[in-house]
């Protein structure tokens, strides 16, 4: 049961039509209850691993790790569904809509992974509504069996003595930066020759002089669908979009062109190529105002204005982020400068270029200068930069990293949880396994229970 945290809850989700080599013959190979598990779920899985390039992170005979995988989340769920532990259908929904605007992503448009598919997206869902179920019901009875685990500063302190001297992870040095973004605003004589150009390219479009896509390819602002002739598949339960935009999508007809409408990016003509009860195709057109030097001044002077306050303390970050912050990303995460997994701490490494040298003599406790930079939109943007802390590269220690600490000790309890509640478990569930998976050593719990064959 070493594996639980592993490959137990490995969701076999392949799609059958994205498989090169698709398992031919098939059969029973375990049985939880009334769950089974097909020799297919096994080896499909292991093939998507390969495809997606993961094939390094496979352990050796992964078919067994993958075969312990699904013996743990099928009982799992059999115990989710005797204890009858609720899953609602708008979460299952939710999920399925996640997954299909990924394979869209991957696809490349909503047409090409019917096409690929040879089943409409309703299909598509409903062949993963199933198991989508399964793994909302055994992350429900997951959470049910470690819901009351907690850790003590003892136990942290336990868990760090009995690592090993040399096995203490190396850290490099981490900055916490925090940041307030002023967003340059450009004159109104610019913003009306840019909504001239849209009206335009509306005109164009309507006449059939030119095509849409055509014209999004030459002209838009938007590097993200440039190439594709400014085209995105949306979902209406999706609501990362910019709330503008997203509206308009919606009440367009089929065919047809929007009025210019401006959003938090710039200004946009959005076009409705086709709509599918919730999902939608789009195409846009987006113009960028051009930023003159005065405004970028306007905005450093504000930002230069939001460091006196700071220094004479007449204002603390939180509420000058609130106050002075153009970026609602910014606000919303505090101001702190994300590292590439989410956390609060980040490498330099990961900074990009200006950063860096803005920050190269800079200390805890000291606010840089305003300064002006490029975001990854191609937006002209100005920053002012606290700099919270930065921690020495060192080994790792209890002073220093007590919360990483923490957190590993509480999925090491977890784990002991999980695997204490299995071995009590196993014994009262009807379990098969075929001999083919006789010399599987990470199921040697569940063989020892199941019935001969």
């Amino acid at each position: 049961m070493k594996k639980i945290c592993t490959f137990a809850f490995v969701l076999i989700s392949s799609i059958a039509f994205a498989q090169p080599q698709k398992v031919v013959a098939d059969k029973i190979i375990a049985q939880v209850g009334n769950k089974i598990i097909l020799r297919s779920d096994i080896f499909n899985a292991i093939n998507d691993y390969k495809r997606q390039g993961q094939e390094s992170s496979l352990p050796p005979n992964p078919e067994c790790a993958f075969l312990e995988g699904q013996l743990i989340q099928k009982a799992l769920v059999l115990q989710a569904e005797r204890d009858s532990l609720p899953v609602s259908e708008d979460e299952i929904d939710a999920a399925l809509d996640n997954q299909i605007r990924g394979f869209i992503r991957e696809y490349g448009s909503q047409q090409i992974l019917e096409e690929v598919a040879g089943k409409t997206i309703y299909q598509i869902k409903e062949d993963f509504r199933q198991v989508f179920k399964e793994r909302k019901l055994a992350d429900a009875m997951r959470a049910k069996i470690t819901e009351n685990i907690k850790i003590t500063p003892n136990e942290v302190k336990a868990f760090y003595d009995k690592i090993p001297k040399d096995s203490l992870a190396y850290y490099e040095s981490e900055l916490e930066l925090l940041q307030i973004i002023a967003i340059p605003k450009s004159n109104g004589s610019v913003d009306e020759y840019v909504m001239k150009q849209l009206y335009d390219y509306k005109k164009q479009v309507e006449s059939g002089a030119k095509r849409f896509e055509q014209l999004a390819k030459l002209y838009t602002d938007d590097p993200g669908s440039k190439e594709t002739g400014g085209q995105y598949s949306i979902n209406r339960n999706d609501k990362s979009w910019d709330p503008t935009f997203f509206a308009t999508c919606f009440k367009l007809k089929e065919g047809q062109i929007s009025n210019v409408i401006k959003s938090k990016f710039g200004y946009h003509i959005i076009q409705l190529v086709s709509r599918s009860g919730d999902d939608a195709v789009v195409r846009h057109i987006l113009k960028i105002p051009a930023i003159t030097d005065e405004e970028i001044k306007l905005s450093t002077n504000k930002l230069d204005t939001v460091k006196a306050l700071l220094l004479r303390k007449d204002v603390n970050f939180g509420d000058a982020l609130n106050r002075y912050s153009d970026d609602e990303n910014s606000k919303n995460n505090g101001g702190l400068v994300m590292s590439r997994d989410g956390g609060s701490s980040i490498t330099i490494d990961q900074l990009d270029k200006e950063m860096v040298l803005l920050i190269k003599k800079m200390k805890p406790g000291n606010y840089s200068s305003p300064q002006v930079y490029t975001d990854e939109r191609g937006q002209k943007k100005v920053r002012l930069i606290y700099f919270k802390n930065r921690t020495e590269p060192h080994r790792e220690n209890l002073k220093d990293d007590y919360n990483k600490l923490s957190i590993r000790a509480v999925e090491e309890k977890k784990q002991m949880k999980l695997e204490t509640w299995f071995k009590e478990h196993i014994p009262t569930y009807y379990i098969t396994i075929d001999r083919e998976f006789k010399d599987c050593k990470s199921v040697t719990e569940w063989l020892k229970f199941a019935v001969k064959n």
